[in-house]
């Protein structure tokens, strides 16, 4: 299983499983059956999380070969990732406490065990494995392995979602430490999600069976609350010469490049990340801008902190790409400070529209994804 870093490849791959295999995604989207065989899923998250290409696009080309009722399922998983990134916009203390709380936790050895996939289950240590040579994981898979992971192993769930940060190709910060905290019982208190053995014999294709687990185990208990705190997003008016543009969010098909004099792509390196990334991760982040370069035909350059710094010192005027809440938002937010930077944050309508279905449940935004669909034209 590889994954290309282009975003052209990215669309040609979008392109091949509308055609050949999305229709089979309502039925069969729950099964993981190994690496060798992954067409009953997309595998476009990868390029979705750096948004190679985006959820919007994704849906447009869908659903303009098929009605919404065939690709319901589908369309519904791709605004999740909508969904939780707005959620985390309007709450970003989550994803602050969250970087907190793992300073605080120290990696014991049962963390270890786990780590290196050395515990006594065994499709937990091969999915351990599986993440690591490839850097991808089957989305239910991933949903039974965070539930071991808190409720048999009983380690702390902010270890898992760094976990997984580390490893993932499509590593987001919204969707990854949301889905951990709905798992652990927390995102939606006191309903937590638990792995069962028969689930995991049936989804596997019985690979495995008999798994012994905690299938009794009561939700985490987080008492903390996070009220809504509306998204200010700065911009100004004045024309910037420079754009920069980071990792997490490529896709620049809603502005107009041509008219920036440079234009900045950026990958924080691991001295100034506060969960770090996997070599293969970073060399997959990497890849993906320097394939952007190849593509866009602009004055462009790859930069990492130390080179931005050396920019902040000399220009204070920029256009960004909003990176929105994560480890990119975060570095920006210190240098803006520090550097008396003047931002202004271009963001596209169509997350702005969806975001602000984001402040209750997945049920209430489910119930506007005909509306999003419909404002922007993509059905």
């Amino acid at each position: 299983m590889q994954f290309t870093t282009s975003r052209s490849e990215a669309l040609d791959k979008l392109d091949q499983y509308i055609e050949k295999d999305i229709s089979s995604y309502n039925a069969k989207r729950n099964f993981d059956f190994g690496v060798n065989n992954r067409s009953n899923v997309s595998c476009l998250s990868p390029y979705i999380t750096h948004r190679l290409i985006t959820e919007y696009e994704t849906a447009k080309l869908v659903l303009k070969k098929y009605p919404f009722q065939k690709v319901d399922k589908f369309i519904q998983e791709i605004f999740w990732r909508v969904y939780w990134k707005g959620w985390l916009e309007l709450r970003p203390k989550v994803w602050t406490d969250f970087i907190e709380d793992l300073e605080t936790i120290k990696e014991d050895e049962n963390y270890i065990k786990a780590a290196n996939g050395e515990t006594e289950i065994k499709c937990f240590n091969d999915w351990v494995k599986e993440l690591k040579d490839f850097n991808y994981l089957h989305n239910h898979t991933r949903m039974l392995f965070a539930s071991i992971w808190i409720f048999t192993l009983k380690l702390p769930w902010q270890k898992g979602a760094e976990f997984f940060l580390k490893h993932l190709y499509d590593g987001d910060a919204a969707s990854n430490t949301l889905s951990w905290r709905w798992v652990a019982g927390i995102q939606t208190k006191g309903k937590n999600y638990l792995a069962q053995s028969w689930n995991i014999s049936k989804f596997t294709n019985n690979k495995y069976n008999n798994v012994k687990l905690n299938e009794s185990a009561l939700p985490i208990i987080d008492k903390r609350e996070y009220k809504i705190t509306p998204i200010q997003i700065s911009s100004n008016e004045d024309s910037n010469e420079n754009l920069i543009i980071f990792e997490n969010d490529m896709c620049t098909d809603f502005i107009e490049e041509k008219k920036y004099k440079k234009i900045y792509y950026v990958l924080l390196s691991n001295d100034c990340r506060s969960i770090k990334l996997s070599t293969k991760v970073m060399n997959y982040k990497k890849e993906i801008i320097k394939s952007r370069l190849n593509e866009i035909k602009l004055d462009a350059d790859l930069l990492d902190e130390n080179g931005l710094i050396s920019l902040f010192n000399a220009v204070k005027a920029f256009d960004v790409i909003y990176p929105s809440i994560g480890e990119n938002f975060s570095f920006l937010k210190k240098a803006i400070k520090k550097n008396n930077l003047k931002i202004s944050f271009i963001t596209r309508k169509e997350d702005e529209f969806c975001w602000k279905f984001s402040n209750k449940g997945y049920f209430n935004f489910k119930s506007n994804i005909p509306i999003i669909l419909s404002t922007f034209k993509l059905n």
